[in-house]
């Protein structure tokens, strides 16, 4: 699934992350404000979520609390607070990754896809074979000898 939810209350910016997630055959949605992010999040139909911390009505932490109460999609904040107590506080509430604004379409891109790398496992499983000693397995053709 390739599917991205860009949640930020800045139209211009998602217009142009939107249009570049796009062009790298990625599918977008956004949302913009935390509830709508938050319902659209969970509503399973996507691989990530790209979150802003500020926005009005209900913060990006906020958002985050409310995603991961009930789902472990991976989830990266974009957002213009950097400093490092905003870093650590969004990634122990359970961000995956963390951006400051300014940042480039291309290394979004590549944070997105370096993370769906991790969260989605490797894409050939049949190729995965474990061994233990004499015993050598391969789960995706449910064989061990």
């Amino acid at each position: 699934m390739n599917q991205v939810l860009l949640i930020d209350d800045d139209v211009e910016l998602v217009g142009m992350f939107k249009e570049y997630l796009e062009q790298e055959g990625f599918r977008v949605c956004c949302a913009h404000d935390g509830g709508a992010g938050a319902r659209e999040a969970l509503s399973g139909h996507h691989a990530i979520a790209i979150l802003d911390v500020m926005m009005p009505h209900m913060n990006g932490l906020e958002t985050l609390r409310r995603i991961r109460a009930h789902s472990h999609m991976p989830v990266l904040m974009l957002t213009g607070r950097g400093d490092d107590t905003d870093r650590i506080v969004g990634l122990e509430l359970g961000a995956d990754d963390y951006v400051t604004k300014p940042c480039t379409p291309r290394e979004l891109t590549a944070r997105i896809r370096a993370i769906l790398r991790r969260t989605n496992g490797p894409r050939d499983e049949g190729a995965i074979t474990l061994t233990v000693g004499k015993l050598t397995m391969q789960p995706e053709q449910r064989r061990a000898s």
